[in-house]
């Protein structure tokens, strides 16, 4: 597997260099379809806010896939200039509505430290990527095992709380450590350029119609670009490990997935679907994943999701260490009780 990996590895080198009339044209398209569709929401808000709104959809595409930039420019994929890549992802962060810096900084703990039980806490507050084993969820007490449930249930995970971490969460450094001031600053500066330009948007075309047009936009985005992260680290057979048996190799077939979306969605979501070949070397392009997938056959080793399946797969949430995959929450609830209830019954 060492061996498999390696060559692997090495293979994927040939595809990390970017090309520039490819990184400039997504730019182009991406920004330019997402000026286009809201400079339509706008005229079309003039004669309903009913036909305003199905256009969002396809401004949100435009989101997602700018913010597909925004984290190649993270792991300075995008470019070659490593100052490009940062001034690059920085505007797509004022978009975003994302701090580049502080966002970057979470996202390469996550890299450091996915399918690895016993590096969890090293991904901070990331409900999305991390997860509790069967053991650990059993041994709560009640009101804690119905708050767990509650936050990871799939309408509460990806629909409630999406909109709420990019619009308001972002808007602090909630999960910095004390030393990380540049991202802390980067925070702030990123409010900034919001302020300036949503506050420049509001007195030329009116506060509520910028909230009209932009909140149903950021809305949809978040909640798709969220189930696309999630759903490709938490799946039936991803498989998670203690630190001792823990390797990169593993962690990258067995702990990621491939998405496999139909064109049009695959183009809107950035290639993101070959999540796989992103962890197994993440200074590969968006823009050559597929072409590195489909140029080593170990990449068809990875766990193959489709929309269906991965729709389906939003309920597996806990760890089974004797089954080796994960469950719903109602599997490890069969058969259990409270600790408190055992303890009452002992003493009876």
């Amino acid at each position: 597997m060492i061996l498999q990996m390696d060559q692997m590895l090495s293979g994927t080198k040939g595809f990390q260099t970017p090309i520039l009339a490819r990184s400039l044209g997504q730019l182009a398209t991406s920004f330019g379809g997402f000026v286009a569709t809201c400079t339509a929401m706008y005229l079309c808000l003039a004669v309903s806010l009913w036909i305003t709104l199905p256009i969002s959809v396809l401004a949100a595409g435009f989101l997602v896939r700018i913010f597909i930039i925004q984290h190649d420019c993270g792991h300075g994929s995008f470019f070659i200039s490593r100052r490009a890549n940062g001034l690059i992802g920085s505007l797509c962060s004022v978009m975003t509505l994302t701090p580049y810096a502080f966002w970057r900084r979470q996202h390469a703990r996550h890299h450091g430290s996915w399918n690895n039980l016993d590096r969890r806490a090293a991904s901070g507050l990331d409900i999305y990527s991390s997860c509790m084993t069967v053991a650990e969820y059993r041994a709560l007490e009640c009101w804690r095992r119905y708050l767990v449930r509650l936050t990871n249930h799939p309408i509460v995970a990806n629909v409630l709380l999406p909109p709420l971490v990019f619009v308001i969460l972002y808007r602090v450094p909630f999960d910095a450590a004390k030393g990380w001031r540049r991202e802390r600053r980067g925070v702030y500066l990123t409010n900034l350029a919001l302020a300036v330009l949503i506050g420049s948007l509001g007195l030329a075309l009116g506060f509520g119609r910028v909230a009209a047009v932009q909140l149903p936009i950021m809305v949809t985005a978040s909640i798709v670009g969220v189930w696309l992260f999630s759903i490709q680290h938490r799946f039936e057979h991803a498989q998670w490990m203690p630190d001792a048996s823990w390797s990169f190799a593993s962690a990258s077939l067995a702990g990621t997935s491939y998405l496999r979306l139909p064109r049009l969605l695959q183009w809107f979501t950035g290639n993101i679907g070959f999540h796989h070949v992103h962890h197994v070397n993440p200074r590969v392009p968006n823009y050559r994943l597929e072409e590195c997938h489909n140029a080593d056959a170990g990449f068809q080793l990875a766990s193959t999701l489709t929309p269906r399946t991965a729709l389906q797969a939003l309920r597996y949430a806990l760890w089974d260490s004797d089954l080796e995959r994960l469950v719903p929450f109602r599997f490890a609830a069969a058969n259990s009780r409270c600790p408190r209830h055992i303890s009452r019954h002992s003493e009876d």
